[in-house]
């Protein structure tokens, strides 16, 4: 036995002092885990109202030179696009590493690249249209 056994400490110990028998709280017993979620096998399928989101890394926006402007340009971009193609704005979401680590540039990803198996990768304040374009290019 160690120091903390012999002193009294362990968890079961302190529990039976405690009056705790091993039951579940009396107000918990009778009241189901989750009351919301519908007793099925298979997932919801839910269809959004926006766009699908466009990725950013986080840590490529951190290393380069006035990532946060790059991250304004590109979310007003995006706005833009929205307002010439009707509909709400894809949401612009700060990922962690996506694992491509360029130099220079940020790696940016929609779903509609990604199932391209493509990554864009922005540089400069002056490509982000052209790269929203390619991220929202559905073809």
């Amino acid at each position: 036995m160690d120091a903390r056994h012999k002193a009294g400490h362990d968890g079961k110990r302190r529990k039976e002092l405690a009056g705790f028998n091993g039951v579940d709280h009396p107000t918990r017993r009778d009241r189901p885990y989750m009351t919301i979620m519908p007793a099925k096998s298979s997932p919801t399928i839910l269809r959004a109202k926006r766009p699908p989101p466009v990725l950013i890394c986080g840590k490529c926006l951190s290393r380069i030179k006035d990532g946060k402007k790059l991250k304004q340009a590109l979310k007003s971009e995006l706005k833009q696009h929205a307002a010439v193609h009707g509909g709400k704005r894809a949401k612009l979401v700060i990922t962690g590493c996506l694992g491509i680590c360029p130099k220079r540039a940020v790696v940016t990803a929609s779903a509609a690249t990604l199932g391209r198996g493509e990554y864009v990768l922005v540089e400069e304040r002056k490509e982000v249209e052209e790269a929203v374009t390619a991220l929202m290019n559905q073809s």
